[in-house]
Order: structure tokens, then C-alpha cells, then sequence
């Protein structure tokens, strides 16, 4: 029996060891932690327990009988991280450059439908070159059934995944299913067809780092949510990312400890500049409402015209979307209505309640826009808002015009508690553009046309540019001052802590994709 222990034992340290001690070291060199060592500073300390460590692929193709690596290139298990449960998977790159094979698969596969049955967040620490060409469709096979299990998996507990290294061709699929993706700057990079492909097919001259870097999925594309410097600032990312969430679908946000005090914010009265021309930094608004230093932005680099991410307000987690005038003017587009969508859909499968702050002069117009679709893609928020059920209110701190009033969580579309600052100017458009069309042949009469512009153009604006008419009809709950927003918040979210809605009995909408 003590030397059946002591084999066992020898097994497990060769296969820590991954593809070897020479290649960890190379991997040193380059600034990049191991499997192993990711997991180890992801982890509390001591919390981890790995499942399949001594797991070798069944393939004999090509002399792979003659290379065997326990573990087959990717560390399964679970821990804790700061006391709550989590399952995780980490590739190898140091065995088989990390490459997919049928029992690597398995090992993923087996995590995944562990981490659904309890009810706990899947991290996955992806680091590979893609499949394992000599298994050939098996390979293949166990990509689909990762995917089929990110797919069922999706909205039951939260999916996160980290790029540290190439992902390409099948690999990518997974990462683009979870919830979000993280991309180490400079030594990871993600896309379907690599440099070589795409100069052989169409000519173009591509880095791999201009095709698919993080830079690059975080500012154009919109694949990664968050960039990280190093592999250290990856896993901290993950860990204060995972503070937001809730362990699944049928559990709330933990609540951190909050002791009211003096709620007023003076600086609140200070933001909205006198010209409703003028940009301001919602940041600003945004840092002045929610408990200090809470808010992580999401998409940051993305659409900066709509500013996504977590904060707390009264240590409960909450969602936040907010127009950004400083881009754009916080108009709407393809992008920020496809970023707003995914990032509101999120919170509603995991019980985060929604902040909507509005400052939005209406879609950008243009044939870019219309050829690319924004009919679709800003009916996907005008849908996403109206389908949440969790507590959602709204603060509309200046322009809400036309069709995009309507779809940044209006009252009609199922907001719980709107509010509204005086300075709101609520109506089907600018001032302007519509005492051009109503006023048009008073306009052309006059003998001075521009005098006459400006005097309709501020009759318009006194009667309709405020928000009293929408207060009037019960479509704003209160118009506030500034300096109160952040204690209505706090005693509204309060008060919808415990709201329910029975859903149409149906088997799922048909969101336009």
C-alpha cells in the first residue's frame, strides 16, 4: 500500500510539472505565469482541490503513444475566492502548446457541469493554440461540446474568461458565450482566421496583434470587455469583477456593509453647464451618486458614446448605463445600443438592479448607420430594458429626445421609479429643429427670418424643454434637485429590493439579433 502512495505521489508531482520544468522557465522569461501558478494566485490560498490530474489522451496517431503529459495541457478544479465558491480551468501552454483534445475537453466539460449543478461562477483561463490537429474531429468534437455547455450554462451562473495567451479558429467561440472576456495586453490575441490566412485570401498585411490584440477587441471590435496589463492584473480584475456577482441566477449580489450618513451632494448642482451645447463628463454624475470608489466600468475603450459598469449604492450592487455626452454627444448608435443590450441583459439574469442615466439627443443619423442596421440594433436595448425584471430606475439629467427617450428605460417600457433634474429637457426634439418644422411659415414670412427663429425657438423651448409636461402625466415620478439624487436612490432601490414579476408564460422571446 505505501508504494502504490508513493507512485501516486510521484504522478502528481510530475504532472504539477507540467510539460516540464525547462519550458516553465522559458515561460518565466516572458512575463507569463503557468497554469498552475494563475490558479494558485487567483485562488484563496490552500482553497484548491484539482479533479482529472492524472488524465492522459487516448490518442496513438502520428507517435503521440510516446507522449504523454498528466493532466493533458489544461488544470481543472475548484476553490474559493475571498471565501465564495468558483470552478476553474486553466490551459497549458507548456503541454502541446495548450491544444484541445478529446480528454482535454472532457476535463472542461466535467467543471462546467459541476459549477451548473451547485450554482457557482466557471472561470476559464484560456491559453492554447487552438485544436489538436492529430486527434482530428474528435478534437473538434469536444470544442462543440464546451460550447453547448457555455450555452446552457448562460444565465444560470456567471461565465467568465481570460485570454492570456493565443486563442484563434474554434477557440474563440467559448470566450464570445461567456459573460466576459478579459485580454492581457501584448501576449494575447484572438481571431477566427490568423495573419497568414488572411494575407493568402484577401492581401492584406496584418499583425497579429493589429488583427486581434486587446487593444484592438476593446476598442473596435467590442469582443473584449476589460484589457489587463500583465497576467497579476488579469486575475485581479477577475476577482473584483466577481465581487459584482452573485454565486447564480437564484441568489442576489452580496450586500457590503453601509452606514448612511450625510446623502447630499452639493457638487451634483455644479455638472450641467448653462448651454445645453456644452459637454460634461457623466463619470462625474456617475462618482457623485454611487458609494465612493465602487464603480468598474465595463467596455470602457467601446462605444464611448454609453458608459456601462458596476457600482454600489449603499454597499448593493447595481448595474449602471449612462449616455456619455463628452462622445457624440451621448447619441445613440449601432455600438452603444449593442453594448447597452448585452451589458443590461447580464444584470437581469443575475439579479442586479438597473441605474439608467439619460442624457441623449436621439440616434445619430447617417447612411453608415442605416446600412449597418441601427433599426435593429437599437431595437436590441429598446428590448433588453423592456424584458429586465429587476429593479430599473431612471434619471434624466438633461436631453431625452425622440425615440431614444422611449428606449433608455422610459416609464412606458417598464421603469419603476423616473426621475428627472430640472434642467431635463424632454421632447420629440431640439428646440431648433422642431420650431423649424412647426413654425416654418411664420418663419419665412417674417422680414427678419432669424429673429423670428430664436423667439419661436424660445416659446418652443419654455413650454416643451422641461420636464414638467411628462411629470404632469405621471411619466416622471418626481423631478428633483441634484444634490437629492443620491438619497432617492438610495430609498428607491431600497424600496424595490424585493420586487417580482411573473414573466409571459413562453419559451423565450425573439430579441432581434
Amino acid at each position: 500500500m505505501q508504494e502504490k502512495i508513493e507512485e501516486l505521489n510521484k504522478r502528481i508531482a510530475e504532472a504539477k510539472l507540467g510539460g516540464g520544468e525547462e519550458r516553465i522557465a522559458k515561460q518565466h522569461k516572458k512575463k507569463k505565469l503557468t497554469a498552475r501558478e494563475r490558479i494558485e494566485y487567483l485562488l484563496d490560498e490552500g482553497s484548491f482541490e484539482e479533479m482529472g490530474i492524472l488524465v492522459t489522451h487516448r490518442t496513438t496517431d502520428f507517435g503521440m503513444e510516446n507522449e504523454q503529459y498528466y493532466g493533458d495541457g489544461v488544470v481543472t478544479g475548484y476553490g474559493t475566492v475571498e471565501g465564495r465558491l468558483i470552478y476553474i480551468y486553466a490551459q497549458d501552454f507548456t503541454v502541446f502548446g495548450g491544444a484541445l483534445s478529446e480528454t482535454h475537453a472532457e476535463k472542461i466539460c466535467k467543471v462546467m457541469d459541476m459549477a451548473v449543478k451547485v450554482g457557482a461562477p466557471l472561470i476559464g483561463l484560456n491559453d492554447s493554440g487552438g485544436a489538436r490537429i492529430q486527434e482530428g474531429v474528435r478534437s473538434l468534437g469536444g470544442y462543440a461540446d464546451i460550447f453547448h455547455r457555455n450555452v446552457q450554462a448562460s444565465g444560470v451562473i456567471p461565465q467568465i474568461s481570460a485570454i492570456m495567451g493565443p486563442c484563434a479558429g474554434g477557440a474563440v467561440y467559448s470566450p464570445a458565450m461567456t459573460d466576459f472576456t478579459i485580454m492581457v495586453e501584448n501576449s494575447s490575441y484572438m481571431f477566427v482566421t490568423g495573419p497568414n490566412v488572411v494575407k493568402t485570401v484577401t492581401n492584406e498585411t496584418v499583425t497579429a496583434e493589429e488583427l486581434g490584440g486587446a487593444q484592438t477587441h476593446a476598442s473596435k471590435s467590442g469582443v473584449a470587455h476589460l484589457t489587463a496589463t500583465n497576467d497579476v492584473d488579469c486575475l485581479e480584475k477577475i476577482k473584483r469583477l466577481i465581487s459584482y456577482m452573485p454565486q447564480s441566477n437564484k441568489e442576489k449580489p452580496e450586500k457590503y456593509p453601509f452606514e448612511p450618513a450625510e446623502e447630499i451632494r452639493e457638487k451634483l448642482t455644479e455638472l450641467i453647464p448653462d448651454n445645453p451645447n456644452k459637454p460634461y463628463d457623466m463619470h462625474s454624475v456617475i462618482s457623485e451618486i454611487i458609494d465612493r470608489e465602487s464603480f468598474y466600468e465595463i467596455h470602457k475603450d467601446f462605444a464611448q458614446n454609453i458608459i456601462t459598469g458596476f457600482a454600489r449604492l449603499g454597499g448593493r450592487s447595481i448595474g449602471i448605463i449612462a449616455n456619455q455626452p463628452m462622445h457624440l454627444a451621448g447619441v445613440l448608435d449601432v455600438e452603444s445600443s449593442v453594448k447597452g443590450a448585452r451589458f443590461a441583459r447580464f444584470c437581469d439574469c443575475f439579479n442586479i438592479p438597473l441605474l439608467v442615466l439619460v442624457d441623449v439627443p436621439g440616434f445619430l443619423p447617417g447612411t453608415d448607420q442605416e446600412w449597418n442596421g441601427i433599426i435593429v440594433h437599437g431595437a436590441k436595448l429598446l428590448y433588453a430594458l423592456s424584458e429586465a425584471t429587476v429593479p430599473k430606475v431612471t434619471v434624466i439629467t438633461r436631453k431625452a429626445y425622440g425615440g431614444a427617450y422611449d428606449v433608455m428605460n422610459s416609464k412606458h417600457i417598464g421603469a419603476d421609479l423616473n426621475f428627472a433634474w430640472p434642467s431635463a429637457e424632454i421632447a420629440v426634439m431640439g428646440a431648433k429643429g422642431a420650431s423649424e418644422i412647426i413654425f416654418r411659415k411664420e418663419i419665412k414670412a417674417a422680414d427678419d427670418a432669424e429673429a423670428k427663429l430664436a423667439e419661436k425657438e424660445k416659446e418652443y423651448a419654455e413650454k416643451f424643454a422641461n420636464p414638467y409636461r411628462a411629470a404632469r402625466r405621471g411619466f416622471i415620478d418626481e423631478v428633483i434637485h441634484p444634490k437629492d439624487t443620491r438619497r432617492k436612490l438610495l430609498k428607491g432601490f431600497s424600496m424595490l429590493e424585493n420586487k417580482k414579476v411573473d414573466r409571459p408564460d413562453r419559451k423565450h422571446g425573439n430579441i432581434p439579433l
